[in-house]
């Protein structure tokens, strides 16, 4: 990426989708000219790596951003709500993973592969989606731009990455009591994860929906600029480390048969096929966990409607469910002369 090198800030730098950030920025060769880490008092004075360096770790405050071009926020809705604003009237351009400012209208929510144009006059601040609504609407895009969709269902399988280190923890934990024999202690999570699955992710709406599960709707309405498509969505903690699962139903305004559909992702920019079952080949989360494509597999015609398909579809949560869909955000802005 040819071209001026940008004073790139990371805020929530120590967390787990801010430290992949920063290593994706590494590992992309995005041309930073300096780094800058924020996050809370406690973490300040920490030293990260980055670029064969270490960088220090600074206290997240107003003064953070000043000279900043381009703000990553990881830190929370809270964090994002107070600070983003403040790094934008710096002069910064904000890429935000929280879900503070998605439905704002005046507030781009993108995925590269599915809407870059919503960056076009972008008034600083950016928001990337919910990390399953990402890898969906990266497979929706080829049959949406292609024969339509009315509807989706999907039922995801949520890796416990998805909830931070606290996650991670409580399923290490409590796989290790019940392999040496001991009383599985809950923590964290309501209830137990290790072994069991939770239709639960974040708190309960009156309608009976989860935030997690009416973020999917709101989003994927708002990416593909549709009001007319409907969504409903089920979502569901499960005892894996990292990498989300979904089963996909759609049914697409015209018809699409599974072999046009299997050309469709094949040549889908972000998506991988893997789709043999003959040779016992689908997506896994174990496959996909350090990985940047969208994998869909299972991919068959739903033969109780007209038009309708199922397809399985796992990504890595931590990167192209956040951090690396952050950074293609950076990357396009640069290609489209908008940072």
């Amino acid at each position: 990426m040819g071209g001026r090198a940008y004073t790139v800030a990371i805020a929530g730098a120590t967390g787990v989708v801010g430290g992949t950030v920063r290593a994706i920025l590494e590992e992309r060769a995005f041309p930073v000219a300096e780094l800058r880490l924020l996050a809370s008092e406690r973490s300040a004075g920490r030293r990260l790596p980055f670029s064969g360096e270490e960088v220090e770790v600074r206290r997240l405050d107003e003064a953070a951003f000043e000279g900043v071009d381009l703000a990553f926020f990881a830190a929370g809705g809270e964090v994002s709500k107070e600070y983003a604003p403040k790094a934008v009237a710096a002069g910064a351009t904000v890429i935000d993973k929280s879900s503070g400012f998605r439905m704002d209208p005046d507030v781009p929510l993108v995925v590269p592969e599915v809407n870059p144009e919503h960056l076009d006059g972008h008034k600083g601040l950016i928001a990337t989606p919910n990390c399953s609504t990402i890898q969906m609407v990266v497979a929706l895009k080829p049959i949406y731009d292609a024969a339509g969709i009315r509807r989706v269902v999907v039922s995801t399988y949520q890796s416990v990455s998805g909830s931070g280190q606290g996650g991670i923890a409580a399923l290490d934990a409590q796989a290790r009591q019940w392999a040496a024999g001991e009383t599985v202690e809950q923590q964290f999570y309501p209830y137990q994860i290790a072994f069991n699955l939770l239709p639960h992710i974040d708190s309960f709406l009156p309608s009976g929906a989860t935030k997690e599960e009416q973020k999917m709707v709101d989003e994927t309405t708002k990416i593909f600029a549709d009001p007319e498509l409907k969504v409903t969505a089920t979502c569901v903690r499960v005892p894996v480390f990292g990498a989300h699962s979904e089963a996909v139903n759609v049914e697409t305004r015209r018809k699409l048969t599974a072999a046009e559909a299997r050309e469709l992702f094949a040549a889908a920019p972000g998506v991988e096929l893997v789709d043999d079952p003959a040779e016992l080949r689908y997506p896994m989360p174990l496959h996909a966990e350090g990985a940047d494509p969208v994998y869909v597999g299972r991919l068959r015609e739903d033969v109780t409607v007209d038009c309708g398909l199922d397809f399985w579809v796992v990504a890595d949560n931590l990167r192209k469910g956040a951090a690396l869909n952050a950074v293609q955000i950076a990357e396009t802005l640069v290609t489209r002369g908008l940072l």
